[in-house]
């Protein structure tokens, strides 16, 4: 009897003892940062096969309707990061001091979107605002479909690039059958739809073939006009060597396709 009580005993402490450290895992586990690019097991799954739809209007709802929820969540990210950023701002005009964890936050968002760390305090976080913005749904679903084949291309079905995205290290991707000769690009392959809509939007925010995109957002802003897709896609002009030819035929999908854009 004395035994079993002393089982019983120890077997209590071990479970309290498990039960702590349980505890203590769970609550002192980082919490998320707001430089954590948000990535969901939903968008891991494979991509769905749009070739199949006979339907013209049943496929163009299942497409938009696949990528709508992706695109809506990297904005909603982008605007995280937006209101960040501005708050760093009103620090900076007050002269309040950026904490350590603002200074390592800050370094990251230079280097992601290319803000050069030589200039003033007051120029970085501006130039981060002109960039650090959202891209309507619209233009990001149009573009999508035109770039993808309403997403029935390899590079979309095997890789998540919806959006025609090139890399330049041998192995990033795959390579184009109908590459130019002595060009060494390939189109990039992702491993989720998250990570590849991430790219694409960051790419249209910091690189410079897209400042005329940004300088048309910036003066919505300015002026409280809403920001569209027919609007931004003005500043596309370098996104394909269509160039304007390329620029009409998204306004014209935006147009044309309104009734499945806005659901």
């Amino acid at each position: 009897m004395h035994k079993r009580e002393t089982f019983k005993i120890v077997a209590i402490m071990i479970v309290v003892l498990a039960v702590i450290v349980i505890n203590a895992l769970i609550f002192t586990k980082k919490s998320p940062s707001i430089l954590d690019i948000p990535e969901t097991q939903e968008a891991k799954k494979p991509v769905p096969d749009f070739s199949v739809y006979t339907d013209v209007k049943q496929k163009k709802a299942a497409f938009f309707d696949y990528l709508r929820p992706e695109v809506e969540k990297q904005n909603s990210y982008i605007l995280t990061l937006r209101h960040y950023v501005q708050t760093l701002y009103r620090k900076a005009i007050t002269d309040e001091p950026l904490s350590d964890d603002d200074i390592e936050k800050l370094d990251w968002l230079e280097e992601e979107y290319r803000v050069k760390s030589s200039h003033p305090l007051n120029m970085r976080l501006l130039d981060l605002l002109d960039k650090i913005d959202i891209l309507p749904v619209e233009l990001v679903l149009v573009q999508a479909a035109n770039e993808s084949a309403w997403g029935t291309s390899r590079f979309a079905r095997k890789g998540y690039n919806f959006f025609g995205l090139w890399c330049f290290s041998k192995g990033c991707g795959f390579v184009p059958s109908r590459r130019n000769e002595g060009a060494s690009h390939e189109v990039a392959k992702f491993d989720s739809l998250s990570r590849a809509t991430y790219t694409y939007m960051r790419n249209l925010n910091r690189h410079d073939a897209y400042e005329d995109l940004r300088e048309i957002r910036s003066r919505l802003r300015a002026n409280q006009i809403p920001i569209t897709g027919v609007a931004l896609a003005e500043g596309l002009m370098n996104y394909s060597e269509r160039g304007a030819a390329y620029v009409d035929e998204l306004q014209t999908m935006i147009r044309f396709n309104e009734e499945y854009l806005t659901q």
